[in-house]
């Protein structure tokens, strides 16, 4: 008898235990889903102002859906209205009451001091993303042409070996930076890259010179569409890349 009632108690427990885990489980499930309906809103590039200041964003000659898939809306959204935006307006607020405060963008990286960090991120992270959204456009996709052709295949052999070498560089470099294409002091064409947002117009830049096209590759311009595989990035670039502005970048270059 004793054994009999223990099983019952012991199928009562379990029942009891079970109905328990039962709620708590149709808890946890029920939980609702966003509707089909439901989408991610999205600006417009017109629509991203800086704050009052020196500086403002550089307009987009093209809408964030332009360049899908090799860059798709949702991560050229988030790299303009956001992260250029913010370097745009921390250069603002950083050199105001400054004597860099009424200089070009070109002078402030000439004249500032590297060791003032606040000074040195922001404006090269405004000079460095301007110069990447102009040399990025819609079915961009070629080669050079003119005196700029003519210049790669002088100071590279061929656009191949130029493409080979700019690509290698983009997928060593170490951690966050950006690859640049520049004309040096000599008016020759070089690859060269530099770490976080340094660029080749900056006093501490191991090679100097007038960079005239710019990779971005932090993990915020890539890393929504292609996750850590970087060099699908790298390849994806040279379908977009604008070379008419870069031809326009190097001529300015080699008249100065």
């Amino acid at each position: 008898m004793k054994k009999h009632f223990s099983k019952v108690i012991y199928v009562a427990f379990f029942f009891i235990l079970f109905s328990c885990n039962k709620k708590k489980l149709t808890e946890v499930v029920e939980v609702p889903l966003p509707s089909a309906e439901e989408k991610i809103t999205m600006g417009m590039p017109d629509d991203v102002k800086a704050n009052d200041g020196s500086f403002q964003l550089e307009k987009l000659a093209f809408g964030y859906d332009a360049m899908a898939p090799q860059l798709s809306a949702i991560t050229l959204e988030n790299h303009y209205s956001k992260h250029y935006l913010s370097y745009t307006n921390k250069l603002n607020e950083a050199i105001t009451g400054t004597n860099l405060e009424n200089l070009t963008i070109e002078e402030v990286l000439a004249q500032l001091d590297t060791s003032i960090e606040e000074q040195k991120n922001n404006a090269g992270g405004y000079y460095n993303h301007s110069l990447y959204f102009e040399c990025i456009g819609a079915k961009s996709a070629g080669q050079p042409k003119d005196s700029l052709a003519s210049a790669i295949v002088k100071d590279f052999e061929s656009f191949d070996n130029f493409t080979t070498q700019f690509k290698g560089e983009a997928t060593k470099l170490f951690g966050s930076g950006w690859v640049w294409l520049i004309v040096d002091r000599s008016g020759k064409l070089q690859i060269t890259s530099t770490a976080n947002q340094d660029n080749p117009l900056m006093r501490n830049a191991k090679v100097q010179g007038k960079p005239i096209l710019a990779l971005d590759v932090w993990e915020h311009a890539y890393y929504l569409d292609y996750q850590y595989k970087r060099k699908n990035y790298i390849d994806a670039f040279f379908n977009v890349i604008n070379w008419r502005k870069v031809e326009e970048n190097y001529e300015e270059a080699i008249a100065q």
